[in-house]
């Protein structure tokens, strides 16, 4: 155990904030079976839900409730772990809190429980990371996602990449180790190839883990263009509501609207700006830099057109005002007045573009499934996982170097193949938490609540 584990016994309301039906304190530690003959006068039978009275130091009732002893190290945090199921009103809770505490136990910080659980090797880093994102969940796509996650989903793709690099590094190091062993004879050629394999595999767990970070971040999608084209209406359209104010006369919206939706599960969040044109007051200014900020931020603008008036000097304006780089998707709005069928119409200059009525709702649907292909989502979240930034970012680094590897095996230098395997090798380690430190557990761990 490391020294950000912590020591001792600790113990937390494990319910939320509040008044409830339940609630429960959970007590992790050596000092478990001592605070159980405390508060409930012996200890109880492993794994047996049990009626007590929990008492306070005078052999008062505190409360009464159901009592469950798990003995290490068969229990979340693979240590004794004690739960005092009793009701949920914050003040008797925190009258059996505070009975635990004087018995020995000192405060639980944020995750120290589920930390507990990883350090004593109950949970890998990524399924750890799965508790939180599973009690965060904001549909039920992405429960399931996480859920998959806390099973080890992603866990087992990355230990069984990890066991061919490693396997690949015997290789190599041994010709380095054993000069007797003649790599040249063993074959670069056939590392290279080992290394292509695993590159393979690498692009399809990046692909997997993309769409799993977009499940739990989304994307922020960003509607843009001249005045007048529609822009607060696909805002409306998309969150189903008067999000937005929609009027005939331009430079209507002169601050960011924002608004949430959910895409097969995936959170959207799509923010309205104001018309891309030369300001004329002070305010209209202001909203115009805001916009030009916000694309810039953006995982995707839509580029909102009038598709009766096609491309104008206005519309070629507002594209150009967009910060360079940006990804963009063209929607060509107000289809209803021309007769353009909704849905997918190829691209321009390089941009796709969707046709769609925000008035009618025509072609919204394939709007949709447009920003969820941009997500990685494919055909549904069915098979899914949950990754975090950090997730695709060991990902990335392990991809970098498993082709520097590639590359140094076409060169036939051995040595170098030898550290490019092994940087990557590490990397995947951090997806598990094989290879970590106390300040990435700390950062971790911190962002889940007390009591898990």
């Amino acid at each position: 155990m490391t020294a950000a584990a912590g020591t001792g016994t600790i113990a937390a309301i494990a319910t939320p904030p509040g008044t409830g039906g339940i609630g429960i304190v959970r007590v992790s530690g050596p000092g478990v079976p001592g605070i159980a003959r405390g508060v409930l006068g012996g200890l109880p039978p492993p794994r047996r839900a049990v009626l007590r009275a929990f008492r306070d130091a005078g052999g008062e009732t505190l409360d009464r409730g159901i009592a469950l002893y798990f003995p290490a190290p068969a229990s979340y945090t693979g240590e004794d772990v004690l739960e005092l199921q009793g009701h949920g009103g914050p003040a008797v809770l925190d009258l059996v809190l505070a009975r635990v505490l004087a018995l020995g136990a000192r405060p639980a910080r944020p995750g120290e429980f589920t930390e507990r659980a990883f350090l004593n090797g109950r949970l890998d880093l990524a399924q750890a990371e799965a508790v939180a994102d599973l009690i965060e969940a904001a549909s039920a796509e992405a429960a399931r996602a996480a859920a998959r996650s806390l099973e080890g989903a992603l866990s087992r793709r990355a230990r069984a990449l990890s066991e061919r690099l490693a396997a690949l590094r015997v290789e190599v190091e041994a010709g380095l180790d054993f000069p007797d062993e003649d790599l040249e004879a063993a074959g670069l050629d056939a590392v290279g190839e080992g290394i292509g394999s695993a590159l393979r595999e690498l692009g399809a767990l990046l692909a997997g883990a993309a769409a799993g970070r977009a499940l739990r971040e989304g994307l922020t999608v960003v509607i843009a263009g001249r005045p007048n084209v529609g822009k607060s209406s696909l805002l409306n359209a998309l969150a189903g509501c008067e999000a937005a104010i929609v009027t005939d006369a331009p430079g209507t919206t002169r601050d960011l609207v924002r608004e949430r939706i959910v895409v097969r599960g995936m959170p959207v969040h799509v923010v309205d700006t104001a018309g891309l044109r030369e300001a004329r007051d002070a305010v209209e200014r202001e909203g115009v830099r805001r916009a030009r900020e916000q694309a810039a931020r953006a995982d995707r603008v839509l580029l909102v057109l009038d598709d009766a008036a096609g491309w104008t000097g206005a519309d070629r304006a507002a594209r150009a005002a967009l910060p360079e780089g940006v990804p963009v998707t063209i929607v060509r709005n107000k289809i209803d007045l021309t007769g353009r069928p909704p849905g997918p119409a190829g691209e321009e200059a390089g941009m796709p573009v969707l046709a769609l009525s925000a008035r009618t709702g025509a072609g919204l649907e394939a709007l949709r499934e447009h920003l969820a292909r941009l997500a990685g989502l494919g055909a549904g979240t069915e098979g899914v996982w949950m990754a975090r930034r950090r997730h695709l970012e060991a990902l990335e680094r392990a991809r970098e170097a498993l082709e520097t590897a590639r590359a140094e095996a076409g060169a036939g230098r051995p040595e170098l193949v030898a550290e490019g395997l092994r940087l990557a090798h590490r990397a995947l380690g951090e997806l598990t938490g094989e290879f970590t430190t106390e300040d990435l557990l700390g950062r971790i761990f911190s962002t889940f609540c007390i009591g898990k």
